[in-house]
Parts: C-alpha cells; sequence; structure tokens
C-alpha cells in the first residue's frame, strides 16, 4: 500500500460527515492529495459539523448541506469513485435519551444510503466508520474482531446495524464495502462544546482552557488512542485498493494507557492544570465498559496501517490547535 496515496490524485471523492472531526480531516487531506471532494454533512446543531473545519478549503471541496436521512443521496453518489460514509451519531449518552434519533442516523439512513449507490452507483468503493463500541465489555485483551459483539448502549447496537448493513451488501449486490471499527480518536477539529462524545475531547477541552479534568472510576481503566492524522490514513488505504472489502478491521495502539495516565500526559504538554478522581455518575457507570484495547493484527496485515503519531506528540499540537482556535470550538 505504499502508493495508497498516489491513487487519490484527480479522483471523485464523497465524504458524508465531512464536516466532523474526521470527515473533515480526511477531505483536507484528500484535496491536499489531488482529488476532487465533496463533503455532504447535515450541520445538525451538538453533532460535531462545523463549517471552520474547512476554513481556506472552501475553494477545494466541495460542501453540500444535505441530511443523509433524506433521500437526496442517489443524486450525489453519481460519478464517485470511493465514498468514505462518516455521516452517524456517536454520542453514546444521546442514544440513551434520545434512542429513535440513533436510530434514524445510525439505521435508517445507512440503509437508505446503500440503496442510493446500489441503484445510482454499484461500482463505488465504501468505506464506514465502525467503532469499537460494538464489543461492549471485553471478554479479553487485546480485542480482535473475531470478539463477541455485545454492546452496552443502543449507540453500539445501532452502529453493529449499520456495519452489518454494509457487509450484507457487499455479499448480496457486490458493493464493495468494508468498514474500520474506530477507538478513542482526537486531534484537531474535534467537537469539545460538551462532553457528551467522548472523555478525550472533553480532557482536551479543560486542560487547554485550565480547567480541573474530572477523572471517574479510579484511573485505573486502560484505553487505546489514535491521532486522526492516523486514522485518516487507515481510512485512505482502505479506500484505494479491494484488500479490505468484506471485512471489518480494528484500528487501535499496541501501547494502551491508563486514563490516569492520560491525563497527566495531558497537563503535562497543556503546562498546568489540575485533576480529580471522582466516582461514577450512575448514568454512565451503567455503560461504563472497563478496560479496552484492540488487537490491530488484521488490519496491519491487510492494509499495511499501524499508528505513527505518539500520544504525547499527539496531545501537545491538539491543545495547540484548540488555544489558537478556541473561538471556533467552544
Amino acid at each position: 500500500m505504499s502508493d495508497h496515496r498516489d491513487y487519490y490524485r484527480g479522483r471523485k471523492i464523497l465524504v458524508t460527515g465531512g464536516l466532523g472531526f474526521i470527515g473533515s480531516n480526511l477531505c483536507r487531506t484528500l484535496a491536499d492529495l489531488g482529488a476532487a471532494v465533496t463533503a455532504v454533512d447535515s450541520l445538525l446543531p451538538d453533532y460535531g459539523g462545523n463549517l471552520f473545519n474547512l476554513d481556506g478549503y472552501e475553494q477545494k471541496v466541495r460542501i453540500n448541506i444535505a441530511d443523509v436521512r433524506g433521500h437526496g443521496m442517489e443524486y450525489l453518489v453519481r460519478g464517485h469513485e470511493v465514498l468514505f460514509n462518516l455521516a452517524g451519531q456517536v454520542s453514546h449518552i444521546d442514544s440513551m435519551t434520545d434512542p429513535v434519533t440513533d436510530l434514524e442516523i445510525n439505521c435508517t439512513s445507512q440503509l437508505r444510503l446503500l440503496e442510493a449507490v446500489r441503484r445510482g452507483n454499484p461500482e463505488l468503493r465504501v468505506v464506514y466508520a465502525g467503532t469499537r463500541q460494538v464489543y461492549g465489555r471485553p471478554l479479553y485483551l487485546p480485542v480482535d474482531e473475531k470478539h463477541l459483539l455485545q454492546p452496552v448502549d443502543v449507540n453500539g447496537i445501532n452502529k453493529i446495524s449499520g456495519e452489518f448493513y454494509h457487509l450484507v451488501y457487499h455479499q448480496v449486490y457486490g458493493i464493495r464495502a468494508s468498514s474500520l471499527r474506530l477507538t478513542n480518536t482526537y486531534g484537531p477539529r474535534q467537537l469539545i462544546r460538551h462532553n457528551r462524545q467522548g472523555f478525550i475531547g472533553w480532557f482536551v477541552r479543560q486542560a487547554a482552557l485550565g480547567e480541573e479534568i474530572q477523572i471517574f472510576g479510579d484511573g485505573s481503566q486502560k484505553r487505546d488512542f489514535n491521532h486522526v492524522d492516523d486514522v485518516t490514513d487507515a481510512f485512505l488505504r482502505a479506500g484505494a485498493g479491494d484488500a479490505a472489502l468484506g471485512q471489518v478491521l480494528n484500528l487501535g495502539d499496541t501501547r494502551p494507557v491508563s486514563l490516569l495516565e492520560l491525563v497527566k500526559l495531558l497537563l503535562d504538554v497543556a503546562g498546568g492544570g489540575s485533576f480529580k478522581v471522582v466516582p461514577f455518575p450512575p448514568e454512565r457507570k451503567r455503560i461504563d465498559i472497563g478496560d479496552f484495547y484492540a488487537d490491530i493484527t488484521r488490519v496491519r496485515e491487510t492494509l499495511g496501517w499501524a499508528p505513527r503519531i505518539a500520544l504525547r506528540d499527539g496531545l501537545a499540537e491538539t491543545v495547540a490547535f484548540y488555544r489558537r482556535h478556541k473561538e471556533h470550538y467552544l
């Protein structure tokens, strides 16, 4: 896959969720590689879409404000060669308080999108953004792709369904689909206005602003983390060839750290701040999964991918980004 970046020069690429965190970073990279990029995003409040995420790229990326729950996707998928499907609702808390909306975005809209591909562009290669949340509480570590799927929240259930739709359409209709199961992704352009889309973005916000970080539990929970640039590279590799078709591939890191270690490192690169260990709120304790880190053997063997950005370096870059641009993210 050494030439996977060269593949995109001159190609027409569609990115759903293109104004969100990972989607916007992917759009920027694709544009830099010479691709003709269309970003589709609904810009629903509190979901992460942000026009500033493509600041400076307005002439390089075509932006289409549309909801994937609508019926215009068959027109949008036509003529494109790769679809990076990052449209979704990612908040586990929100999925429990508003499960029907989570169902609409993570299931119904995915089915409509795949139907649009089947009818309008069946040769399109599709890379879906899955999640490690489908595994639930690990039975063993590191978690490989053969692990039982036992999600602890509505979001995990609906993300499984969205992923399975892609795999079924691959098996039955020949749609060239694959899925990357993402772990805790961090980096520039992440939503940090609230703490309902994962703890890492919220911790970064608090560190950047000098606020006290609260760690739920005892801080010993281990996680793996990927910088958004490494995640973007995984998507580029999956979209540039057929090696991943019909597969699910874990992303992650072979060096998990405890939340306590993470916070201490974050405060160190931020140059100050404080933290406090507090009991879990009941609504979060019910869906906490304890330790989690992934086995990335399959993605390494299939795509030649492995994370390259050290956690300290990535956190330092991320804190600096939000300090420079906080008016656009707070």
